[in-house]
């Protein structure tokens, strides 16, 4: 059964700072934090941690996900190769609205080393405050994940 305030994490190392700051500011923001790991800035693979956030995504363990990798992009595929899982990339304000308006995303996915701590606040706090549109993206999501 999801909470509605809870969301899970998952990094790998080259996000692990990010994570840990934004791991803090969502607890701030009352968020009930599942930190899925990674737990430090050794080397890892983010799938070790990526399939973990989709399975409570999927199973309602999580309301929703913050994911975070160098890149965004591996975080991304991996999170999407689940079925209930819609993982979108977001880089700018305007996108991370656009992946809860149209694809109703309930992973968001972060380019650690593309963007600063500041402009990850701005990306949650603009995924967090848009609504999934309905309408015609609920036809298209049908077909994207037939789910």
């Amino acid at each position: 059964m999801s909470n509605k305030t809870s969301v899970g994490f998952a990094c790998d190392h080259a996000a692990y700072d990010m994570k840990e700051f934004l791991v803090g500011y969502m607890s701030a923001k009352g968020y009930e934090v599942i930190d899925f790991g990674c737990h430090s800035e050794e080397r890892c693979d983010y799938a070790d941690f990526a399939h973990p956030l989709a399975s409570a995504v999927e199973d309602g363990s999580v309301a929703f996900g913050i994911a975070l990798c160098g890149s965004g992009e591996g975080m991304a595929m991996t999170l999407n190769k689940h079925k209930g899982v819609r993982a979108g990339l977001a880089w700018r304000k305007e996108i991370a609205e656009l992946v809860k308006q149209h694809n109703n995303a309930n992973v968001l996915v972060l380019p650690a080393r593309f963007i600063t701590n500041d402009e990850a606040v701005e990306l949650v706090d603009a995924y967090l405050a848009a609504e999934f549109e309905g309408g015609r993206h609920e036809q298209r999501i049908a077909k994207m994940c037939d789910c």
